[in-house]
């Protein structure tokens, strides 16, 4: 009975001692970071500029410049029809143009002189423009048989071969540039007055795995579907290294609201019912770390951190690892060394 009694009061003794032990925790400063409210919503990418090129002439194909996927540079010669016809119509036309300048000099000379009339003048002048006239029209005609580049970017598949006979508006290719994309998404109509150009987005495509494209809304459109109650915005996207493609569908978070915060780890957080508590580590009278309970007013959330907007400053040690048997001014020691440095 006696050996039983000195049992127990041992384990009354000890059970003080362990009580007071420290805890092992992580901390985590409050910092300041920029942060947004985050509108999540699904887009499709277009390309900046996107034609098809076609030819406006019937004839054979005589020369192609280009090969499918190739980038070309604005005013490159892609394609050329046959124009043998046209070529000595236009050379035809050149030298009639050169006999009625050389006949509009003539009378200008003896006009001068006083030995032409005025009306001579004229007709010389008349039939020097209708030559004029000739020369431009065939010209035209013979740059309707090239296919140019309108702008800079990369061609499509190749539609055709050379020697094959083509009607006006056969495609040959198409041309899209890729510099920057256009990505139209849909926006519920209840965030219409947080819309202005110059927002920020951020967009993931799952077929480019991780990778984040950062855009700016450029336009937003001037009406609202009345079936989804959305209005559609469209932003750019910079594409330097080509990875976007149009008819790429990316995942969207348009930032909204932009603003400085305080932000901290969203482990730190230690709901109970409708309230938010943290663990402050704080230092007591004697210079022992303490974990101090403390009420905040949470915001934003995203990627594992959290908006906080009462209850704590900038500079504060939360704890965030260990607080599940966390009590308040329980006395605490910080596993890393750099984090302990900093809350002291």
């Amino acid at each position: 009975m006696r050996s039983l009694c000195a049992v127990l009061l041992a384990a009354v003794i000890v059970m003080p001692a362990a009580a007071s032990e420290e805890t092992v925790v992580k901390l985590a400063p409050v910092v300041i970071e920029s942060v947004a409210d985050r509108v999540e919503a699904l887009g499709t990418l277009k390309a900046n500029e996107s034609v098809e090129l076609s030819v406006k002439v019937s004839a054979i194909v005589e020369r192609l410049q280009f090969e499918s996927g190739q980038r070309v540079k604005k005013g490159d010669l892609l394609a050329e029809m046959s124009s043998a016809e046209e070529q000595a119509l236009l050379q035809e036309a050149q030298y009639t143009l050169e006999e009625a300048n050389a006949q509009l000099e003539r009378i200008r000379s003896l006009i001068g002189r006083g030995d032409a009339s005025r009306s001579l003048l004229d007709e010389r002048q008349r039939e020097y423009n209708v030559a004029r006239a000739r020369v431009l029209a065939i010209e035209s005609r013979l740059q309707d048989r090239r296919v140019i580049a309108p702008f800079d970017g990369v061609v499509g598949l190749r539609n055709i071969s050379p020697g094959a006979y083509v009607a006006a508006g056969d495609v040959i290719t198409s041309l899209i540039d890729d510099s920057r994309m256009k990505l139209d998404f849909g926006v519920p109509s209840v965030f219409l007055q947080t819309l202005v150009p110059g927002m920020n987005i951020v967009g993931r495509a799952r077929a480019l795995g991780d990778h984040e494209f950062r855009g700016v809304v450029q336009s937003i459109d001037n009406r609202i579907d009345p079936v989804s109650r959305s209005i559609t915005v469209r932003a750019t996207i910079p594409n330097p290294d080509g990875l976007l493609r149009p008819g790429l569908l990316m995942e969207v978070d348009l930032l909204t609201l932009e603003r400085d915060a305080l932000v901290i780890p969203e482990l730190a957080l230690v709901p109970q019912g409708q309230q938010q508590f943290v663990f402050l580590a704080q230092p007591d009278a004697d210079g022992v770390l303490r974990a101090q309970r403390r009420e905040i007013k949470s915001g934003s959330r995203w990627q594992g951190k959290v908006e906080i907007t009462a209850g704590l400053q900038a500079g504060d040690q939360v704890v965030t690892h260990g607080t599940l048997k966390m009590r308040d001014q329980m006395p605490i020691r910080v596993q890393d060394e750099t984090a302990q440095t900093g809350a002291r």
